[in-house]
C-alpha cells in the first residue's frame, strides 16, 4: 500500500510512452496521485479521472515549472532516440533542464530508467546518452533513483518487437555477429514493479541499480525461444560480415523499425547488457522471470488484452497502428469496417445473431461454400456444421466452421475460426448506441504464425474487400428491413 508520502503527486513523464503508458495505470490503482505529463494529453490514454494530464515538454522550462508544482516523487521516462537531429545533445539539455527544475520545485526523488552498459568500455551513442542523462539529473542535486535495465520483454517493447518481426517473418536467417551479444532480458512487469517499489524507498541520496531478469542469454537464444513459444522452425546462420549500417538497412526491410532508430539501436546490440552489480535484488522484494517465462507472459499477456479489446471504442485501439491492409494490434492483423443504421441496437444485433447456417453469411455465400469446400480437402470442418438454433447464440456454439467465443446481446458477438488456417482468425460485430439508431463495427482479426500467415493475410486481403464490406452492407440492410413498420419477426 502506498505510504504517506503518496498523499503528493506524483509526476510521470513520457505518459505516452512504453513505459510511461504501462506506469500510470498501476500507480493511480494503487493509491497514489498522479499527474502524467505530454506534449499531447489528448494522446494519453487515461480512462481515471482522478489522474491529472497536464501539457509540458521537458525543453520548455515554464511548461515543467507548471508540471512539478505540488510533485513528490517525479518518474523521467523521456528519450529522444527517434528525434530527426542529434539525440544526444537533445537528451542532455532535457536531462539537465528537467533535473534543475524539479530542484526548485522542492521535489524529494527522481526515479528514471536508462539503459544497463558498461562504462569502461567503448559504448554506441544510444548507451552513452542513456548513462549521461542518468548523470545529468543527479548533478541537479535532487535523489535520483536509476535503474539501468537490460532488454525488456514485452508486447510493444522495441527489443521484442524487432525479435518477433524477424522470427515471424524470416524462416532462415544470416545474421550478424551482435546476435551473440550476451544480455540479461526483463520482463516488463519486473521493471514496472522495481518502478513502483521505488516510490516508497526514496533515497538520501542518488543511487543506481542494475536490473535484469534470472538469465543472461544471447539474442539467438531469445530469437530462438520466441520461435519454440509460437510453435515456429527456424534457421540462424551467423556471418561475421554485417555492419551495423547494414544490419539496420536489413532490419529496416523486414522489421516495422524506422530506419533511423534501427542504425541507433543495432549500433547498441553488439555491447553486452549484463547485470555486474547485484544490489537491486537486495534492495528491493522483485525476483525477475527468466526469459522463456517472460516471453510466454509477454505473449499471454497480448491474448488477454486482446481479448478484451473492443473495436468499436477507437479507429487505434491501445496498441493498434495503422498498417497497408488494415490495423495491427501486437502480431495481429486487423480489417476493420463500420457504418450507421437509423434502428436501436436490439435491432441492429438481430440479423448479427442470427449469421450463418441455413441463412449463409448475407453476401457472396457460394464463395464461402468454396472457402468451406476448401477446409474440407484439408481436414477443416468447412461449412456444413451449420447452427444449433437459428434465431439465438450462446457461448461456444457452433457456427459453421466459426465456434462463438463472446456474445453480449445486444452489443457484441465474437466468432473464432476453426478451420485449418496457417494461424488464428476472429471475426467480431459489435453494436453501439449513435444518436440517430446505432454503429455497427464488423472486424475480422487475423494472428499469423511466421511467413505463411503473413502471406496467407495480404492474399486474401483483396477477397476481404469484397467479401466483409458487401456482408456488412448486407446485415446493414437486413436489419433497416427487420426495422420497417411491417417488418415481421
Amino acid at each position: 500500500m502506498p505510504s504517506a508520502s503518496s498523499s503528493r503527486h506524483i509526476l510521470v513523464t513520457g505518459a505516452t510512452g512504453y513505459i510511461g503508458g504501462r506506469l500510470f495505470p498501476i500507480l493511480n490503482a494503487a493509491g497514489y496521485r498522479v499527474r502524467c505529463m505530454a506534449r499531447e494529453p489528448s494522446h494519453v490514454r487515461c480512462d481515471h479521472a482522478a489522474i491529472d494530464v497536464v501539457r509540458g515538454d521537458v525543453l520548455d522550462r515554464a511548461s515543467l515549472d507548471r508540471a512539478l508544482n505540488d510533485i513528490d516523487t517525479a518518474f523521467y521516462l523521456v528519450h529522444s532516440m527517434g528525434s530527426t537531429g542529434s539525440f544526444e545533445e537533445e537528451d542532455a539539455r532535457a536531462a539537465t533542464q528537467f533535473g534543475e527544475a524539479a530542484r526548485a520545485a522542492g521535489v524529494r526523488h527522481i526515479i528514471y530508467l536508462g539503459g544497463l552498459a558498461d562504462p569502461s568500455h567503448e559504448l554506441s551513442a544510444h548507451l552513452r546518452s542513456r548513462l549521461e542523462v542518468g548523470a545529468l539529473l543527479r548533478a541537479a542535486g535532487v535523489p535520483v533513483t536509476e535503474f539501468q535495465a537490460s532488454i525488456i520483454i514485452g508486447s510493444g517493447s522495441l527489443s521484442f518487437e524487432m525479435i518477433r518481426a524477424l522470427v515471424e517473418r524470416l524462416p532462415f536467417m544470416i545474421t550478424p555477429r551482435w546476435v551473440a551479444t550476451l544480455a540479461q532480458p526483463i520482463a516488463i512487469r519486473d521493471v514496472l514493479d522495481y518502478l513502483v517499489k521505488a516510490v516508497d524507498q526514496p533515497p538520501p541520496r542518488s543511487v543506481v541499480y542494475q536490473i535484469g531478469g534470472a538469465d543472461q542469454v544471447s539474442y539467438r537464444d531469445l530469437m530462438i525461444a520466441y520461435a519454440e513459444a509460437r510453435g515456429l522452425r527456424r534457421h540462424l546462420v551467423a556471418v561475421p560480415v554485417l555492419s551495423p549500417r547494414l544490419s539496420s538497412l536489413w532490419l529496416g526491410l523486414v522489421t516495422p523499425l524506422y530506419a533511423r532508430v534501427g542504425r541507433k539501436l543495432v549500433d547498441s546490440l553488439r555491447h553486452p547488457t549484463i547485470c555486474r552489480d547485484q544490489s537491486a535484488v537486495a534492495a528491493f522484494d522483485v525476483r525477475p522471470l527468466g526469459y522463456r517465462a517472460a516471453i510466454q507472459e509477454a505473449l499471454r499477456n497480448e491474448d488477454r488484452a486482446f481479448a478484451e479489446t473492443r473495436w468499436s471504442d477507437a479507429l487505434s485501439s491501445s496498441g493498434a497502428v495503422k498498417t497497408p491492409a488494415g490495423l495491427r494490434y501486437g502480431n495481429r492483423l486487423i480489417d476493420r469496417r463500420q457504418c450507421m443504421v437509423p434502428c436501436p441496437p436490439d435491432q441492429a444485433f438481430r440479423p448479427i445473431r442470427r449469421i450463418g447456417g441455413e441463412r449463409g453469411w448475407y453476401y457472396a455465400n457460394a464463395l464461402w461454400t468454396i472457402r468451406g469446400g476448401l477446409d474440407r480437402l484439408v481436414g477443416g470442418p468447412g461449412m456444413r456444421r451449420g447452427r444449433r438454433d437459428p434465431e439465438h447464440l450462446h457461448d461456444g456454439d457452433i457456427v459453421d466452421c466459426w465456434r462463438v467465443e463472446t456474445i453480449e446481446e445486444p452489443h457484441r458477438l465474437r466468432l473464432r475460426a476453426e478451420m485449418k488456417l496457417p494461424g488464428r482468425a476472429w471475426l467480431e460485430f459489435t453494436v453501439t448506441p449513435a444518436p440517430q439508431g446505432s454503429t455497427i463495427t464488423q472486424t475480422a482479426m487475423f494472428d499469423p504464425v511466421g511467413l505463411p500467415g503473413i502471406l496467407y493475410w495480404y492474399s486474401i486481403y483483396p477477397l476481404h474487400e469484397v467479401i466483409f464490406a458487401g456482408m456488412l452492407r448486407a446485415i446493414a440492410r437486413r436489419a433497416m428491413e427487420d426495422h420497417a413498420p411491417d417488418a415481421r419477426g
